[in-house]
């Protein structure tokens, strides 16, 4: 069952407009040639109400998104919003101040910089912050210091950030960007019928570009700087939206930045521009650890892209969906996978749990729970339109359309008849002999229901040889979600004889492992359950043994003795 966020909550609105000072009139930045390289206010239009040519969802987030200016998150930060794609942040420090994040162009960074000095005086730049290693992060720079300014402040990255650079923006630099003009509608008219945005923000400036090196890495969870008198503690969230990016908390302000990874809408695992993918699960876990690390100490949760949240509950509910948005599309995809289902089934057949789908901040207005495939007409169009395609000798585009009509009817019986003639069809005229089985297995399971079985069989010597963590990890893939979505718990594990102690989670379907032993300050004791035993005893409780009985329900099926 899908649900929706209600319209009625503008909860959104008063914080995208929170701390307003000043914005940009008219909302347009030129270039030292004349040339237009960014207008906000082509965007006006989205003032009106929605029309039957745009989803009212993405409207509304277009709507948000396009609120530009100058805005106070707390004494001593600020932010410019809608100057670009992204966000520029300043912070004040004792003699000048930090900037993070200097958007796509030079032009747009340095017209954020003038709005801010122009209500808070000129300030020389004491340090700059690159989150990440994607262009709209910090390709700004040259517009906010000099190209030697490098040689006398700090300019903070993440260790693997000019390497990550490299692969994504050269190397695979030219696709990517034929790609991203499909994906960000460079080229479409900004109008109720066109652009309307690109879910993290309005689109990118077409300026100058640049890059500063960073002289400065941050290389491990919990480094902290301080720059200008200002105290920064840092969080590694490597391969989640980025192959290189950095969390931060600034503990005096009471202020963490998490530049793009709990961004107010559904982020990207794999991109339309061919960006490298994403580890969701990672991902998930590092949005737990900053719960824990950060959460207690912040009153305010701001990043690169859209507007901050405010209120120690409010930003703690926000990373919590978040965390257990993308952990819920990893573990129940893999879950779903192991029972055999394909991408498209998959695609079909998944759904947040209800929470997540009515939290505004987690809809896909950016990334996409699934393509949502659609059949042309009808199951019994796509299935005519197969056929005439078998007539004509095309199987493999019939097996295409045909396989989408499966995904959406697996029961018709006329569908699986046609996809498993489509497939004998590819299977008899095969030369390579595995393709050829692949084509008549899946035939011979659509006419009979008889499955492929397995390679092999499903017991493994591995299980005391693996760690406790990676026992969680297969529990957390085991889990229902679908079945689990209106439970939650905490339970605390002391395994004694290694000396570790970890938690498990269970909220929204999702079931995420914390390694305690992994904080210098541990999480309240607020478990619902603590449980004492070595780690021998541990594996065969999560067998399914019960305390005594010597009785295995083989909770973790593939790791039995």
């Amino acid at each position: 069952m899908a649900f929706e966020p209600s319209f009625e909550d503008r909860q959104d609105f008063a914080d995208a407009e929170r701390g307003f000072i000043d914005k940009l009139e008219p909302g347009i930045i030129k270039n030292a040639a004349g040339e237009v390289v960014w207008n906000i206010d082509q965007f006006k239009f989205l003032e009106q109400e929605c029309p039957a040519t745009a989803n009212p969802n993405l409207w509304r987030q277009g709507q948000l998104n396009s609120k530009q200016g100058l805005f106070e998150i707390c004494p001593g930060i600020y932010q410019i919003r809608a100057f670009d794609l992204s966000n520029i942040s300043i912070v004040e420090g004792k003699e000048g101040i930090i900037i993070i994040d200097p958007l796509v162009s030079c032009e747009c960074a340095a017209a954020a910089l003038a709005i801010y000095e122009k209500h808070r005086g000129k300030r020389k730049v004491t340090g700059m912050i690159y989150s990440h290693s994607h262009g709209d992060h910090y390709m700004g720079a040259l517009g906010v210091i000099p190209a030697d300014a490098g040689d006398s402040i700090p300019i903070i990255a993440p260790e693997g950030f000019i390497e990550a650079v490299m692969s994504e923006s050269i190397m695979a630099g030219p696709s990517m960007r034929r790609r991203g003009a499909y994906m960000y509608g460079r080229e479409l008219p900004r109008s109720a019928e066109g652009h309307i945005g690109v879910g993290l923000g309005m689109g990118s400036s077409t300026g100058l570009t640049s890059l500063i090196l960073p002289n400065t890495l941050i290389q491990k969870t919990g480094d902290e700087l301080v720059v200008d008198g200002v105290r920064i503690v840092f969080q590694m969230v490597p391969g989640s939206e980025a192959p290189a990016e950095i969390n931060f908390h600034f503990p005096e302000f009471k202020a963490l930045c998490i530049p793009e990874t709990a961004t107010n809408c559904m982020h990207n695992i794999v991109t339309l521009r061919g960006a490298q993918v994403r580890d969701a699960k990672a991902w998930s876990g590092y949005l737990d650890e900053a719960i824990v690390m950060f959460g207690e100490e912040s009153d305010v949760l701001f990043g690169s892209h859209n507007w901050p949240t405010w209120g120690k509950a409010e930003l703690t509910r926000r990373l919590e969906e978040q965390r257990d948005m993308y952990g819920y599309m990893h573990d129940q995809t893999l879950r779903m996978m192991n029972l055999g289902m394909t991408g498209v089934e998959i695609a079909e057949r998944i759904q947040l749990p209800p929470a997540i789908q009515k939290a505004w901040h987690c809809r896909g207005f950016y990334g996409s729970l699934s393509h949502n495939v659609k059949c042309m007409g009808g199951v019994e169009k796509v299935c005519t339109l197969g056929q005439n395609f078998i007539d004509a000798g095309d199987a493999r585009f019939a097996a295409t359309l045909l396989d989408h009509a499966y995904a959406a009817e697996p029961a018709d019986a006329r569908v699986k008849d046609l996809l498993a003639t489509a497939y004998e069809k590819l299977g008899y005229g095969a030369e390579n002999a595995t393709w050829r089985n692949f084509y008549l297995v899946a035939a011979q399971e659509l006419r009979t229901g008889k499955g492929a079985g397995m390679i092999g069989g499903g017991s493994t010597p591995l299980g005391p040889t693996l760690t406790v963590g990676q026992w969680f990890d297969v529990m957390s893939i085991q889990l229902d979600g679908e079945r689990a979505v209106g439970e939650s718990f905490a339970i605390d594990f002391d395994v004694v004889d290694v000396k570790e102690r970890w938690r498990l989670v269970l909220s929204n379907g999702t079931l995420h492992k914390r390694d305690l032993n992994a904080f210098k300050t541990a999480p309240a004791s607020d478990a619902n359950l603590t449980l004492r035993m070595d780690k021998a005893e541990l594996l065969e409780v999560l067998r399914g043994k019960e305390a005594g009985s010597g009785q295995a329900q083989g909770m973790l099926g593939f790791l039995p003795s």
